[in-house]
């Protein structure tokens, strides 16, 4: 018995946060069904977190937090771990559509991007850099985070973009990593070069011996690479 109470004081995904999730953390294009509380990818990202037992975890870009939320609730319900969520907070309406993909300027307000978290029981353990991509990546070190375990990558979209997001992600990871790249199936978005994701992918499957890859084209798409060995940035200079 008093392992069963211990077991549910650990398990976050309740009815009412499910709902919570889909209405406030508003998840755009991860195969979601709010009818019937169904995270979609949602749960494929928590159950990722809940399996390999991350220290680290680094989110870049996010519309409304559903991807950030997700797999820091799988490490909340671990009991360790810290995520570092990276977004200057362009909005489409503000910025254009070609430099951001569902940007909605959320993340704006220091205040309001802890008051957003807190209501999922996750602000402790979600730090949020409102920076470009570059100017994280190059005080990376100087900000003293950890090897990346999980990286999530749904910052700019274009081929340059989703390159320079992975390979420097890979500069701070290590064997065993897991990357997510979403929006692998945007395909008119694909033809007509404002995103590069699934060219991206395909170019990573080519590396075999280096990285595995799993996608999985629903909704908008999201795929994981499985880092084999590394040091592996290097390989991507003559490309």
């Amino acid at each position: 018995m008093l392992e069963n109470l211990q077991y549910a004081e650990n398990f976050s995904l309740s009815e009412s946060l499910l709902q919570k999730i889909l209405v406030d953390a508003r998840p755009l294009g991860h195969n979601q069904k709010a009818k019937n509380l169904n995270l979609g990818f949602g749960f494929v990202y928590y159950s990722l977190v809940r399996a390999i037992r991350p220290k680290h975890i680094l989110v870049i870009g996010s519309g409304y937090g559903f991807s950030v939320v997700c797999l820091a609730l799988g490490l909340k319900d671990n009991g360790t771990g810290k995520l570092t969520f990276v977004d200057p907070s362009y909005s489409v309406l503000k910025d254009g559509p070609l430099k951001t993909v569902g940007g909605r300027g959320q993340w704006s307000n220091e205040s309001e991007v802890n008051n957003h978290f807190k209501q999922f029981g996750v602000d402790n353990i979600v730090k949020h850099y409102k920076l470009r991509n570059d100017q994280f990546f190059s005080s990376y070190k100087a900000y003293k985070l950890p090897k990346i375990d999980i990286a999530f990558i749904d910052g700019e979209h274009t081929y340059e973009g989703i390159k320079y997001d992975f390979v420097n992600t890979l500069r701070f990871s290590h064997k065993n990593t897991y990357i997510f790249l979403h929006d692998t199936n945007l395909y008119i978005r694909e033809i007509v070069r404002h995103c590069g994701v699934k060219q991206w992918l395909e170019l990573l499957k080519t590396q075999q011996g280096i990285f595995e890859t799993v996608d999985f084209p629903f909704d908008s798409g999201v795929a994981v690479v499985r880092v084999l060995k590394d040091k592996n940035d290097e390989i991507f200079d003559s490309l």
